[in-house]
């Protein structure tokens, strides 16, 4: 979902096994997990369903890989595109033209897994002007998670001698950059990081507490503590003497490309699998999500890893590839008003197959899972609206959808 073309694509996956969605491996059928009762996606089309249609017909994008809003009090949405530029235009389906909010193509590296890969705007964006993304770069490969201010919350355009980096990290290969980046209800800013690359984690990073990547990080970035930001007070390894990053909040993870909040304030993550299996968490402080010693809950490799596996949090959800599911694209649980059947339910997608799935959290297991949608396209991305509607970026066609009910 990452490369100048699908095919390109589609070849990279091949290549690595699949990436975080785009990056990533799918999902669907046989789905097989030890929380809940597998069921055909297809049978229930029937029981629950949904359809998606052009939110902005008269819109097309290059490579959207983000959609969300900024909540300033406007009625703005903006998109990601993947070469490095955003987007920004009148959330209403009429809009016939999208301004470049942002520009920093000569910042970025793109193509493939690489590029533009998230944005989120500062809780306080109205007042501060403050947002955030998260791209990759070359010479030397990096990833960069840096700041951009707006001189007010109502401009079209952003200056991108704005930026202020927060921090970055070598890359040792060009797949598996993960790339999302989001506040929680509890005002931090975190951050999705793959493991590095190539395939199977060659460097075993996924388990390296020393290491940036196969991670989800945690920062303040009303801090000042490390230059730009600060380690939260209860960051899993605060303060350690082993070496181990402060900002790391969980870890043990192959290539997290979405990651999201729910009502409740669990984050989701949905993790790209290796050959097998793709799979969905709930991440948790501190929590180890076993990549590379598992993928999902098969044994992958345990090798150098002296670990309890008993200490491994298994997913929440997982599938195989067996009926051509293999990039899973992780969601959002819906709270909207316009489909009320999914509310409280995780609706995420397959990369490759296109298919988009309502699963139904109970606590922290997963009782149903059901096809809503046979067909969405080359699903990159899932984003909200200031309703709390839900969008899917095309990364195919350029277009941006919206789920709707049937």
């Amino acid at each position: 979902m990452f490369s100048k073309t699908i095919i390109a694509l589609i070849v990279s996956l091949a290549a690595t096994s699949g990436f975080a969605w785009f990056v990533a491996s799918a999902c669907q059928s046989t789905q097989q997990s030890s929380t809940m009762t597998p069921d055909s996606s297809g049978s229930n089309m029937g029981t629950l369903s949904a359809k998606v249609v052009n939110a902005y017909p008269k819109l097309t994008f290059s490579s959207p890989v983000d959609y969300t809003y900024a909540n300033d009090g406007t009625n703005r949405v903006f998109v990601v595109e993947q070469e490095g530029r955003i987007r920004v235009f009148e959330n209403d389906a009429n809009t016939a033209s999208a301004g470049v909010y942002l520009d920093i193509r000569n910042k970025v590296a793109s193509g493939g897994e690489m590029g533009l890969l998230g944005l989120a705007f500062h809780p306080n964006f109205k007042q501060n002007g403050f947002f955030y993304v998260n791209y990759t770069k070359d010479n030397p490969r990096e990833t960069v998670v840096s700041r951009f201010k707006a001189q007010s919350s109502g401009v079209l355009q952003v200056d991108p001698a704005s930026e202020v980096v927060l921090f970055k990290f070598g890359q040792p290969y060009a797949n598996h950059n993960g790339g999302k980046v989001l506040f929680g209800p509890d005002g931090y800013l975190y951050v999705s990081t793959g493991d590095g690359g190539s395939g199977g984690d060659p460097q075993n990073n996924g388990q390296n507490r020393s290491s940036w990547l196969g991670k989800i990080l945690r920062v303040d970035v009303n801090s000042t503590e490390k230059g730009q930001y600060g380690i939260p007070a209860d960051n899993p390894f605060k303060g350690n003497s082993s070496g181990y990053r402060e900002e790391i909040f969980a870890y043990g993870l192959r290539n997290p490309w979405r990651i999201s909040f729910d009502p409740q304030g669990r984050l989701w993550a949905g993790d790209v699998g290796q050959n097998k299996i793709e799979e969905i968490d709930i991440v948790t402080k501190g929590g180890n999500y076993g990549w590379r010693i598992k993928e999902a809950n098969a044994d992958y490799n345990a090798k150098d890893n002296n670990v309890n596996v008993a200490d491994l949090i298994a997913p929440i959800w997982q599938y195989t590839h067996d009926n051509g599911d293999v990039s899973i694209t992780g969601g959002v649980v819906y709270r909207g008003a316009a489909n009320p059947a999914l509310s409280g339910k995780y609706i995420y997608a397959d990369y490759a197959s296109g298919r988009v799935w309502a699963l139904t959290p109970v606590g922290n297991k997963a009782s149903t899972n059901q096809a809503i949608v046979s067909q969405a396209g080359s699903i990159s991305a899932f984003g909200e609206d200031s309703k709390n509607e839900l969008y899917l970026c095309d990364y195919g066609s350029g277009k941006i959808l919206k789920l709707v009910g049937n």
